[in-house]
């Protein structure tokens, strides 16, 4: 196994995601293959909760190193009242607690990382 960093948020990551329902609800999930996950959702096999709300698209996510950190992250949003879960979708997420940068998708199956500068 190659320890090179890839430039792809989408490879060797573990990852914790939110769901824009076409209801217009969110839905808070983890996965190590965000882009798999995405289609298992949109077809139909992602999960109970998502299977009559479709379409989904991404509305959010962060990269973490192991699937316990993202696993622990989706607890904690799934914690979160539903402002401050849309707070987090609107703003693209600050610096969650393990230090890491919250990242912000593109609607649809491109993903772009925004830069945060530290203040």
């Amino acid at each position: 196994m190659s320890s090179e960093r890839t430039k792809n948020p989408t490879e060797r990551s573990n990852f914790t995601y939110l769901l824009r329902c076409a209801d217009g609800t969110l839905y808070c999930g983890w996965t190590n293959d965000l882009e798999h996950r995405l289609k298992a959702h949109n077809s139909g096999r992602g999960a109970k909760y998502t299977k009559s709300r479709r379409p989904v698209t991404l509305a959010y996510y962060e990269a973490f190193e192991t699937r316990n950190e993202a696993m622990r992250r989706e607890a904690a949003i799934k914690k979160l009242t539903k402002d401050e879960k849309e707070n987090l979708v609107r703003e693209g997420g600050a610096e969650v607690e393990s230090g890491r940068r919250g990242r912000k998708a593109v609607i649809g199956e491109e993903y772009q990382e925004e830069e945060k500068s530290d203040v």
